[in-house]
């Protein structure tokens, strides 16, 4: 396979290369704020990952695990003790092809990026995270209800139409059933049988298409150039030692 056959099939990959983005997924944050209006133009950032990242202009980077009370300390007292506007989970783990394993998997992702939020977004925030669209989700939507005033299911134009992958907007956060409860909890674990009920049987979660419907199709392949002028570009930042990079470098003994 060519370096330029990804290119092709991929219009995102190869446009967040071009306009300088590390990954395809900014495109899906991007339209996701032209719907949401999400960001404020004067901001200060706070990314979170298990793995190392590299250095990025403007931006306050904290390796560790989002389940940990230690991180949120972190992320508050880099506040200077105030709180988040906006939090932003785009972590997913590695598919399976179990949709109902991978589904699980996912909420349970989601629900621990909600528990620390709880904890780092100010009232009246804003969060929003990947999810799997499967038969259980209503279940995960009756969870994030009880804690946000506004939520919507989201799907950018960059997310593929044969992927279930889609984001949950949750806007307005508020405690009107009590403060968070402590990080070391299972939010599954807590007796909402009222709230699933109630929120699952009667409150319906919007669905919102985000994108120019004219863009780009993320399941389509696009030509390259025809006049034999593109050059392929490396990826603006590989991963800094990636969990796979032991295999890889196996594989090409």
């Amino acid at each position: 396979m060519g370096k330029t056959s990804k290119d092709k099939r991929d219009i995102y990959y190869r446009k967040a290369k071009e306009q300088g983005y590390r990954a395809r997924s900014a495109f899906k944050l991007i339209q996701l704020d032209e719907t949401f209006h999400l960001e404020n133009p004067d901001v200060q950032i706070v990314a979170v990952d298990l793995m190392e990242m590299a250095p990025l202009d403007h931006a306050i980077q904290i390796q560790g695990d989002i389940t940990a009370q230690s991180t949120a300390d972190a992320i508050i007292g880099h506040f200077h003790g105030g709180k988040a506007h906006l939090v932003v989970s785009d972590g997913a783990p590695d598919v399976l092809g179990l949709h109902d394993l991978d589904e699980y998997l996912q909420a349970q992702l989601v629900l621990a990026a909600l528990n620390i939020s709880l904890h780092i977004l100010e009232e009246g925030g804003t969060f929003v995270a990947k999810l799997f669209r499967g038969k259980e989700v209503s279940r995960l939507y009756a969870h994030l209800g009880r804690y946000f005033r506004h939520v919507v299911c989201a799907k950018p134009k960059a997310s593929r139409n044969s992927s279930f992958e889609s984001f949950v907007v949750c806007q307005g956060l508020h405690f009107s059933h009590g403060p968070p409860t402590s990080m070391a909890l299972n939010l599954f674990d807590l007796p909402y049988e009222h709230d699933h009920a109630r929120l699952a049987g009667s409150t319906p979660v919007l669905f919102k298409s985000c994108g120019d419907v004219d863009g780009w199709d993320a399941d389509q392949s696009y030509p390259i150039d025809d006049n034999n002028t593109y050059a392929h570009q490396e990826p603006l930042q590989k991963p800094i030692n990636p969990p796979y990079a032991l295999a890889k470098k196996s594989k090409t003994k």
